[in-house]
């Protein structure tokens, strides 16, 4: 069997798929006996359907929702429960890379969480460089950051075409969540 060279992965972009890309990466390692957390810096407080999955499939595909829920302007009451809950995530995801029990770590929406000043670029470069050479680290989330992009291995960008939102479309359960 081959040597495993850990990849650093990126899905961002403004169209829908990012995090279920992510999981099925996941879901895909899983079931070549690899070890997969998934850290949500974003999600929290609701019951995803992935979740539901995630505890079928314990102890070697765990799921931690460590957000406050949706930000869209972080810059209002919320600010220190949101930038709190990021700073426990990103401890979390300090511990873990550096724990050696993971083959693969996915950190949920770190892209976002930059871009709402709740984690810095810096951060996120920092957890790249933790990184153990055999595990993949996969970050997910809108508008990631150039330097994030030049030390990733695989870049992906999901570009939204047409959306049933903008249709008036409320979000459908095992679609969107």
């Amino acid at each position: 069997m081959a040597e495993t060279h850990g990849l650093v992965i990126v899905n961002t972009g403004n169209g829908k798929g990012k995090t279920t890309a992510a999981l099925g990466m996941g879901f895909r390692a899983w079931g070549q006996g690899l070890r997969v957390l998934v850290i949500q810096f974003i999600k929290g407080n609701w019951k995803y359907g992935e979740l539901k999955a995630a505890e079928k499939l314990a102890p070697d595909f765990v799921i931690r929702q460590m957000g406050e829920g949706f930000v869209k302007h972080v810059k209002s009451d919320g600010t220190a429960d949101h930038q709190g809950a990021a700073a426990e995530a990103l401890q979390m995801a300090r511990d873990e890379i550096t724990s050696g029990k993971w083959d693969m770590i996915i950190l949920d929406e770190i892209n976002y969480a930059v871009k709402f000043g709740l984690v810095t670029v810096g951060e996120c470069l920092e957890l790249i460089s933790l990184k153990p050479a055999g595990m993949h680290l996969v970050m997910t989330g809108r508008d990631a950051r150039e330097e994030v992009i030049d030390r990733a291995d695989l870049v992906t960008e999901m570009r939204e075409i047409k959306h049933p939102y903008k249709q008036g479309i409320k979000a459908q359960k095992g679609v969107e969540f």
